[in-house]
């Protein structure tokens, strides 16, 4: 009994020890559901690429196809990718409850989060007359749908930064997140972003400061983000002022998360690609 209580002990003791020493990826594709191109994209980049964790845009046009295509890849782990705002200019959603105070006058979300430049304090969420029993009962509409659609869903995210933009959201989104059950924390606060790389040079040189920044990985938990989709025709009508060329920066994203010399670059060190649901 003491023999076999030893060599429990030793084996458990080798696994937190290979566990601290491994270098752990998660990459994480975000705005599933936004566009046809993204739905495609999202789910090439995990069938044929490093993509092992995506975000679904419930209000938006493409959500049900990507219904359909996450639950023919029931390995494609899936969070919410909570949305309270419609950033492109020709393209937009609209909430899924009547909330106007979160809603502009043709009732789409507004663009942005913080006022900037390029959009003034009425285009923003944070300068809106918003109460937070509007926002509640649109952001648990959008977790139902989702979990209706998709039952595996492992976690809540939020689109642009929302929950960070006022005491009361920040709130309403930790409370969310432990009622379902879909919460990230402790694990998530443990992980370190993998640097990110010069988007104005080529595709090979984006590809080539991506596997420069793989072989810098330190053993821990790390993650990217970023938003895969194709640069198709659907895609020139997906645009802001001040990001104009999102259909061509995202295709050259999908072309990286796909390439053959970085997955060989993660082989080759040992990377051990993961899910959220791994934390």
């Amino acid at each position: 009994m003491k023999k076999t209580m030893v060599l429990f002990l030793a084996f458990n003791f080798y696994t937190l020890i290979s566990a601290q020493q491994e270098i752990r990826l998660l990459v994480r594709g975000d705005d599933i559901g936004s566009t046809h191109a993204a739905n495609l994209a999202c789910i090439d980049a995990y069938q044929k690429g490093i993509v092992r964790s995506v975000e679904i845009m419930v209000p938006c046009a493409w959500f049900e196809e990507a219904v359909v295509l996450l639950n023919q890849n029931p390995g494609l782990d899936v969070g919410i990718h909570l949305v309270l705002t419609s950033e492109w200019d020709g393209y937009k959603w609209r909430p899924l409850t009547h909330c106007p105070g979160i809603a502009d006058n043709d009732g789409y979300f507004f663009p942005m989060v913080w006022p900037n430049d390029n959009y003034p304090d009425n285009r923003t969420l944070l300068r809106a007359d918003w109460k937070i029993e509007e926002v509640e009962a649109e952001l648990r509409a959008q977790i139902e749908l989702a979990l209706k659609k998709i039952p595996r869903i492992s976690h809540l995210s939020n689109h642009m930064g929302w929950s960070n933009a006022d005491p009361r959201l920040t709130e309403l989104y930790d409370r969310l997140q432990k009622e379902y059950h879909l919460e990230l924390k402790p694990a998530a606060d443990s992980i370190s972003h993998l640097g990110n790389y010069d988007k104005a040079g080529s595709t090979a040189s984006q590809e080539k400061e991506f596997i420069d920044n793989l072989k810098k990985l330190t053993s821990g938990t790390w993650i990217f983000v970023e938003h895969p989709a194709y640069d198709q025709p659907e895609m020139q009508g997906v645009f802001h002022t001040g990001y104009e060329n999102v259909g061509k920066d995202r295709d050259n994203v999908t072309r990286i998360l796909m390439s053959p010399k970085v997955k060989k670059a993660i082989a080759d060190k040992k990377i051990n690609l993961i899910s959220y649901k791994d934390l």
